[in-house]
């Protein structure tokens, strides 16, 4: 193009320094992150011969000055919880500490890496994931919109004691006609209510794990060019890109949230 060629060894020492600056990146020192928030995506990656999905683990957070940041990422074959526990561990390795409050979606893997390598911190399991996971109990396709009305009203109770007034009260509506639903609600609604333990001004973008699903979108909009990664390195390049670049501009951007109230 243009008269100008490329060779291939050029081509290549220009994807190695963008893989060390990359790596740099990815393993850059962390300090006190007040809100974790953790997610994860899939991309379909070419290994050994088969096409199989990648998970992409991302770890988003508050900073002590309320600013938001990309903490970290990483690719592995599953979100099994032996993959979260290392990235979790290599988060704190890097000196991520101060965390009070983490957000995510309730995968188990995840679920047992957090209590093993932050115990004791408090998890909100994201509310959206909630409403969207009860719709598979209700039986009855009319009664989908009065059920997630229902759950609405919970999570948008002002207070813990009236969102749990709300839950024994929609738990006993639809105890005789729909059954699984109801067990469900009992069990699963209250790993939702954490954020009520926070400053009323904070619940609102804690009570999702939004944050990271919006990169998520941010994600896929640059993977689907690509399509078929041909190896999992190729992946972990193309999202750090996207990543690094979002997180400079949200630690160089406005305030997120107030962190004042936050519990120690």
């Amino acid at each position: 193009m243009c008269g100008l060629e490329v060779s291939s060894e050029q081509v290549s020492r220009a994807a190695a320094l963008l893989d060390a600056e990359l790596e740099r990146w990815r393993n850059r020192p962390l300090g006190c992150v007040r809100a974790l928030v953790l997610d994860a995506l899939y991309e379909k990656v070419r290994m050994d011969g088969a096409v199989v999905s990648c998970a992409v683990l991302v770890a988003t957070g508050v900073l002590a000055d309320g600013r938001r940041t990309v903490l970290g990422v990483s690719a592995s074959v599953s979100e099994a919880e032996i993959h979260w526990r290392g990235f979790l561990q290599g988060l704190k390795g890097r000196g991520m500490s101060g965390v009070a409050f983490v957000v995510s979606d309730g995968h188990e893997g995840l679920r047992a890496a957090l209590a093993a390598t932050l115990p004791g911190v408090a998890w909100q399991r994201c509310q959206c994931h909630l409403q969207r996971n009860a719709q598979a109990y209700v039986t009855k396709q009319d009664l989908k919109g009065q059920a997630a009305a229902d759950i609405r009203a919970i999570f948008n109770a002002p207070s813990l004691d009236e969102a749990k007034r709300l839950l024994d009260a929609a738990v006993q509506k639809y105890s005789k006609t729909q059954s699984k639903l109801a067990a469900w609600m009992e069990e699963n609604l209250p790993e939702g209510f954490a954020v009520f333990r926070l400053p009323e001004p904070m619940r609102r973008r804690l009570r999702t794990s939004n944050m990271a699903e919006n990169l998520n979108r941010q994600i896929r909009r640059r993977t689907r060019v690509a399509g078929l990664f041909p190896n999992e390195a190729s992946l972990l390049r193309l999202v750090s890109a996207v990543l690094s670049e979002i997180g400079e501009e949200w630690e160089t951007g406005k305030i997120y949230l107030s962190t004042e109230g936050m519990p120690a």
